[in-house]
């Protein structure tokens, strides 16, 4: 079954497409499918190859009707830190482009059922391609230090004690199994935010980064794309909160040689250092437009930053 593509408009889209530089004859990859709108704005700007992946079968599914209509567009299930490997399976060995989009998609966080969000009641879930451990079963049966670790360190949670506190004290009398019932347990132990923030923003991503190894997989795609780029290849990643953001730029730092030099007392300092491979395209993270965000609150969190890979030396 094929379900609807959605016609909402993904983030920084002209940005994207204009540093992306789809041409045609090109080999591109959108490693995080979701409504497909990256992917529909590639094949519409050139007569290209596109590899899709996705972890959730929803959005294979929903891929189903852009795939008819664009026999360039190949889908696969799977996770983009396996980008790899999949590709190579299907005899792909080198891209001139790749596109990832961070985090969670519109799609999940719409829909209740999925449990990626507070504002609506549904199963205490947010995996992200419906197999292995549930947000439930980590909040019902991690210890107190290591909830309270994983809301501080995953969630840049600072009463991530007070809330680990609460939640196993709740739990005594009964499993957590909604989103409601989480959010109404953090609540009750933190006061609104001045910013407008829901007190448990924080806490929900770190439970969802934890059940689908959120950064793991962002250090595995962007080792993985660096390899499969061709010469003039380019990486372009939107990312929507600081510990993606702080990957990414950590890494296009170092793959465009701008890491700081070793201490003149670390061994690493007697080796000249390699040529970089790549060039950075963004000095600075590019940001949403104020018409942008007006028209997608959602938006207003999210950083560019785009990589080119460099010609191999003669």
């Amino acid at each position: 079954m094929s379900l609807p593509i959605s016609s909402h408009v993904p983030v920084m889209l002209s940005e994207v497409i204009g540093l992306l530089a789809p041409r045609d004859s090109g080999r591109y990859l959108d490693g995080t499918f979701g409504g497909g709108g990256y992917a529909e704005a590639i094949l519409a700007a050139a007569s290209c190859t596109l590899w899709a992946i996705d972890r959730d079968p929803d959005a294979i599914a929903r891929g189903a009707s852009l795939a008819a209509r664009h026999p360039g567009l190949h889908l696969i299930h799977g996770q983009f830190g396996d980008m790899l490997a999949l590709l190579a399976e299907r005899g792909v060995a080198a891209l001139d482009g790749v596109v990832l989009d961070l985090g969670v998609s519109s799609f999940q966080l719409d829909h209740a059922d999925r449990g990626f969000s507070f504002r609506a009641d549904g199963p205490l879930d947010m995996r992200m391609d419906r197999s292995g451990q549930t947000a439930a079963e980590l909040v019902n049966t991690l210890p107190e230090r290591e909830l309270a670790d994983t809301l501080f360190e995953l969630g840049e949670e600072r009463a991530s004690r007070r809330i680990a506190r609460a939640i196993v004290a709740a739990r005594e009398d009964g499993p957590i199994t909604s989103t409601t019932q989480l959010a109404g347990i953090i609540r009750s132990v933190l006061p609104p935010d001045r910013s407008g923030i829901d007190p448990a923003t924080r806490s929900f991503q770190a439970l969802r980064i934890r059940v689908n190894d959120e950064l793991g997989e962002i250090e595995r795609g962007l080792a993985h794309a660096s390899e499969l780029l061709a010469p003039g290849g380019r990486l372009i990643v939107v990312s929507f909160h600081s510990l993606e953001d702080r990957l990414v730029k950590h890494f296009m730092s170092e793959a465009a040689g701008r890491a700081p030099a070793p201490s003149r007392h670390d061994p690493r300092g007697l080796t000249g250092r390699q040529m970089p491979r790549f060039r950075l395209l963004t000095a600075r993270p590019l940001r949403p437009g104020a018409e942008e965000i007006a028209a997608n609150p959602r938006s207003r969190s999210a950083r560019l930053r785009a990589l080119e890979r460099l010609a191999v030396p003669s």
